[in-house]
């Protein structure tokens, strides 16, 4: 291992690593079972198969309600939808995320007011939050990124106190506890996501949790285009819906993937504490962040790292990452941006009029705002490794970490 692969030697791995995703005999059967009924839309809805899913799905994360829905971004739009956001409102939301996070405020006609995060979690600052508070505030979402979860205690005491509702985005983080109290049950709504690169996946899907029982109600009217049926008819107003229904098919896949969460999340839990002892006990300079001690099962979707450019003869990250991925190891550097440098984030005002007043005329925010604690993680400091890695054997863990190891000892010869 005395070359560089990316200068023609022989990397440290060539085999892949866990597939993903992970499926048995239990997705099989329920697919079968959904295929054999021939009822394979989510209408009528919901069905008995959506209703049993969502039940086990509520459970596992201590919830009181949880809705299946078509995928996790439309699940932030229904809870917005359902606690009454008008027009010009404010949501908090956090600089350091998927575009979902604000593009659901403005697709609800609200203002998405950004604030940055904490260097040591990456996740939305506290402190931020409550000096973004303005008359207008309505709601603040936060996010559980990468393997970390939020400050539910200083952020919910926050939202307690001005007034404000809290939907959690729990994208990243099925399976995570803060406090012996799952995600998407401290607030009164959890947003998850079943998308094929999540911790639980039907290729396409998400799941809202609800904590309010008339809340609960106008969430599913709202995925149900607006119909009021018997079980969430108990509210006055006629609310303006769409089809927001999951397939029986994908909950299927979802039901099974339930079935197992328990267990494959105490698994990566495991691996995910292995790969932090052997990195750091072998490469100074890449520190994984630290696990909140109030995090009392960790859900591991990303293990994210700060990497110290001195540590490796000043390369760049990029660059490392460039000859890591040589070596047959492909992390992420840039696997979030700051949403208001982002060329996809491009709410414009004459499309969007409700953000002229908090943003102007033009593009939502691309040139004003900085959050600099996101942009020296999106630019310089964060390495993203996804589950995968840690989804497999020991051995796994230690190549990943080899091939870390090598790049540092040539760092030197990236500057060339």
């Amino acid at each position: 291992m005395d070359t560089l692969a990316l200068f023609g030697g022989t990397p440290v791995r060539s085999e892949p690593f866990s597939p993903w995703p992970f499926f048995d005999d239990r997705e099989r059967q329920h697919l079968l079972k959904a295929l054999e009924s021939r009822n394979w839309g989510g209408y009528p809805f919901p069905s008995a198969l959506a209703e049993r899913f969502g039940r086990k799905f509520a459970k596992a994360h201590g919830a009181n309600y949880g809705i299946p829905c078509a995928n996790g971004s439309v699940t932030m739009e229904i809870a917005l939808q359902a606690m009454g956001l008008k027009a010009g409102e404010e949501v908090i939301v956090p600089a350091y995320t998927f575009m979902a996070t604000a593009s659901c405020v403005v697709r609800t006609n609200g203002v998405p007011v950004f604030v940055d995060v904490e260097p040591r979690n990456y996740c939305m600052d506290p402190a931020a939050v409550e000096a973004a508070i303005t008359p207008d505030t309505r709601a603040i979402i936060p996010v559980h990124l990468g393997s970390s979860i939020a400050d539910m205690d200083r952020i919910l005491d926050i939202a307690k106190k001005h007034g404000l509702v809290v939907i959690e985005d729990c994208a990243h983080a099925h399976g995570g506890q803060w406090r012996g109290m799952g995600v998407g049950s401290m607030g009164d709504f959890g947003s998850f996501s079943l998308q094929s690169s999540k911790l639980m996946t039907s290729g396409e899907g998400g799941v809202l949790t609800v904590r309010d029982d008339v809340m609960h109600q106008k969430c599913k009217s709202i995925i149900n285009c607006g119909r009021k049926e018997p079980g969430y008819d108990g509210f006055d107003e006629q609310l303006f819906g769409a089809n927001y229904r999951m397939s029986e098919l994908q909950v299927s896949v979802a039901l099974a993937q339930t079935e197992r969460l328990e267990e494959v999340t105490a698994r990566r839990a495991t691996m995910h504490e292995y790969f932090k002892q052997t990195l750091h006990a072998q490469v100074p300079g890449l520190r994984v962040l630290e696990t909140d001690p109030r995090v009392t099962r960790l859900h591991c979707y990303q293990t994210v790292m700060q990497y110290d450019a001195a540590a490796f003869a000043g390369v760049h990250r990029d660059r490392f990452l460039e000859a890591l991925a040589a070596e047959g190891v492909r992390f992420s550097g840039d696997f979030y941006e700051p949403l208001y440098r982002i060329d996809i984030f491009n709410a414009r005002s004459e499309q969007w009029p409700m953000l002229r007043k908090r943003y102007g005329e033009g593009i939502l925010g691309h040139s004003e705002l900085c959050c600099p604690v996101t942009e020296k993680a999106a630019w310089h400091e964060a390495v993203w490794m996804h589950y995968p890695y840690i989804s497999g054997s020991k051995q796994d863990v230690e190549d990943v970490v080899t091939a870390i190891k090598k790049v540092q000892d040539h760092a030197a010869e990236l500057l060339k």
